[in-house]
């Protein structure tokens, strides 16, 4: 099998006193689209942003491309991250500057390239998302899915390695979400990129996933193919895919005591 891009060992995380990530392994292969889905507060975000490296773990290795993220130099690090891309939930575009500058910011911060070359290579990110002639639009001025897309654009700008999407599909309508899978899928293709995507929506799973992983209580619950989630007769997996709530047993007195408790 083919060398992981990314290897997670025995990862542990913890807000206070809440143990948030229980010892993760995952490895994560070159050129697949792996998605991680859970119920919300299970650790998605969080084992996403010690992928990326914005939090440390309490305990725990993360290996992208063979170097440990985690005790690597901040010079180790920097050429590391700057071969990944990230399209943020909310898409988190500057409002003060037209999408092209957007797209722009991580040449200009980042590569020696003249503004000749950084131009053409904006709009060729941007061509890539469907925005061809949209560089001088503000982010105010675009819909929600032009925004993901412009944000797409900009995560694609430094040509990464490996794509993480936190929610991308989060907030559109089914049919502007199913075009956003679909762009997945395209540049997945295109580019020969490694992609992430932690979701909560079913329909893009099943459209862009390679591999699944289902976190619960902070471990991996399940990790497999589509197929393999479907066949699955865990009692977990069975209820958050057919989305059945958890049984509720409500004692009327007990109920009234915890909210007079002190």
């Amino acid at each position: 099998m083919t060398e992981p891009i990314i290897k997670i060992r025995d990862l542990h995380t913890s807000y206070g006193k809440r143990h948030i990530l229980k010892g993760i392994n995952l490895d994560i292969y070159p050129y697949e689209t792996l998605v991680i889905l859970g119920r919300s507060g299970c650790g998605k975000s969080t084992l996403l942003r010690h992928i990326i490296g914005l939090n440390s773990p309490d305990k725990g290795e993360i290996f992208i491309k063979g170097v440990d993220i985690t005790k690597a130099s901040e010079r180790q690090r920097d050429v590391i991250l700057r071969r990944m891309g990230m399209l943020f939930q909310s898409g988190a575009l500057f409002n003060s500057m037209t999408v092209g500058e957007n797209v722009a910011l991580p040449l200009m911060e980042h590569t020696p390239q003249n503004k000749s070359i950084i131009k053409i290579m904006m709009r060729m990110k941007l061509n890539l998302v469907g925005l061809s002639g949209f560089e001088d639009f503000m982010p105010s001025q675009l819909s929600g899915g032009m925004k993901k897309r412009a944000a797409l654009a900009r995560a694609l700008s430094m040509d990464p390695d490996i794509l993480f999407c936190d929610e991308p599909s989060a907030g559109l309508d089914p049919i502007v979400a199913v075009g956003i899978d679909h762009l997945i899928l395209k540049l997945k293709t295109a580019l020969r990129m490694t992609i992430v995507v932690v979701t909560h929506e079913m329909a893009s799973v099943f459209t862009i996933a390679d591999r699944i992983c289902l976190l619960h209580d902070g471990e991996i619950k399940f990790l497999g193919t589509q197929d393999n989630i479907k066949e699955s007769t865990d009692p977990f997996v069975v209820q958050f895919l057919e989305r059945r709530p958890d049984e509720e047993k409500l004692d009327a007195q007990n109920y009234l005591d915890e909210l007079v408790a002190d």
